[in-house]
């Protein structure tokens, strides 16, 4: 059993905006490392696509983390498309985080089983 919990947004940028978006990228980076509940943050890119791959400690560091970053997510939206949304973890954390994300329609995914370290 687990108490993380993941997110990963894809970003479809739109044409022209990704050196833009990047920014805004950076922006949320700075943002996030002062999150305590924060377990990994990064950025990837394929094409003209950013996948965000971010862990937390439980729904908890997650619903911190949304808070924190609330004032960047309008700019990265602005100049891009939420084109996927996928969370994952175990149900009950899971259970926590559909009212708060459900404007956003992601996809749950429940922790089944596997190996990680502490």
């Amino acid at each position: 059993m687990s108490n993380v919990v993941s997110i990963h947004p894809y970003f479809k940028v739109h044409p022209g905006k990704m050196d833009e978006f990047l920014e805004i990228s950076r922006r949320f980076t700075e943002a996030t490392i002062k999150e305590s509940g924060c377990l990994w943050y990064d950025f990837t890119k394929s094409g003209d696509v950013i996948h965000c791959r971010e862990a937390y400690e439980g729904a908890e560091g997650l619903l911190a983390h949304a808070d924190n970053v609330n004032s960047i997510i309008g700019d990265a939206l602005a100049i891009s498309d939420l084109i996927r949304l996928e969370i994952h973890g175990e149900r009950d954390q899971i259970e926590k985080l559909r009212d708060p994300f459900a404007d956003l329609n992601p996809e749950y995914f429940e922790f089944q089983h596997g190996i990680g370290k502490p």
